[in-house]
Formats: structure tokens, sequence, C-alpha cells
């Protein structure tokens, strides 16, 4: 079976796949891919592929980029079959800002991932949370230091970014754990 765990977002979406076939869901046993607004961020590493993108002010056509990004990664990889399995990050109670265009973009993936018959299943960001720290209330912070614990890998410096940066590698590392949350629920 084939897992996608999605971190949506309007500015760094992040994707990870793995497939149960190929050992335990460690990072190293997964595949990456993220999209970006910075062109310093357009990077490609191990197992992590990042690509730029731009869009004008039609949010349309900005929901369309993104969900085709995520649709053409799937498409390349894996056939779609009952034994392929996404599970996306759900929307957070304290979101403030932009909430409705987030929605709206969600939705956009969601119902043409419902339109192509793929399955996925919603997952809360508390519940990623508390899977990954033990807290579900954990800030970002907490998550790359459970991460960083786990994995010899140290995202912020292949991203060369800033202690105060947070996008891409929290999206990547959001993206990794919900994953494994699914994995987790699948093989239990």
């Amino acid at each position: 079976m084939t897992i996608a765990g999605i971190d949506y977002s309007m500015t760094s979406p992040a994707i990870c796949f793995y497939d149960m076939n190929v050992g335990d869901c460690k990072f190293e046993n997964c595949e990456i891919y993220y999209l970006t607004q910075s062109k310093k961020y357009e990077v490609s590493f191990k197992n992590v592929r990042g690509n730029y993108f731009e869009y004008d002010d039609d949010l349309n056509k900005r929901y369309d980029l993104i969900s085709s990004y995520f649709l053409d990664r799937i498409y390349e990889r894996y056939e779609l079959s009952n034994t392929f399995q996404v599970f996306i990050e759900g929307y957070s109670m304290g979101s403030s800002g932009r909430v409705f265009n987030i929605a709206e973009n969600t939705g956009i993936l969601k119902y043409r991932f419902w339109n192509l018959g793929i399955k996925y299943a919603t997952v809360p960001p508390t519940v990623i949370k508390k899977f990954a720290t033990g807290k579900g209330n954990a800030n970002k912070e907490r998550m790359q230091e459970v991460f960083e614990s786990e994995h010899p890998i140290r995202l912020k410096e292949e991203l060369k970014q800033t202690e105060k940066q947070w996008n891409p590698s929290s999206d990547i590392i959001d993206a990794y754990y919900i994953c494994k949350y699914g994995a987790t629920l699948l093989t239990n």
C-alpha cells in the first residue's frame, strides 16, 4: 500500500509519499515534494524535491496550479487503486487571516480527489502534533526538535533557512508526520 501525507497551504504545500513495501516509515524511506514561492528554496537533496511556483492575483489559477502539482506527483509515481490512501491535514481551529482562501484552496484539492476516486482522510492538526511530540498543541520548534532527534537530516541547513524561517522545512516535517500517522493507522 502507498500512503501520501499532505500539509496543504497557499504558499508552501508539501506531500510525503511512503510505500509500505519498502520497510518502516522513516524519513529516508519516503519521497517528499513541496512548492515554494522563493527561488532560493527550489532545491533538491536526497529524497526531497522543491519546485518554485509563480502566480498572479487570480486565486483560481493559484488553486488550480497547486492542486495540479499534487495530482501530477501522485500520477507520476503511483497507480491509483485500492492500495493508495491520502491523509491530509485538517483546518486549524485557531487560524486567522485568509482562512476562507485556505478553505477554498483545500476544497478544490478535495473535490479533485473525490472526482478522480482518490481516497482521502482528514486528520486534525492537534492529532498530528500529539502523534509526533506527545502534545497536541506543540509548536513548530517542538516539531522540528522531535524530527531532528529521530532523523540525522537537518532540513533548515539543507534548505539554507535561518532559525527564524519556518517554510518550507516545517511543511515538510508536517507532511512527513501526517504520512507516518497514516501508515501507523493502517498497520494497527
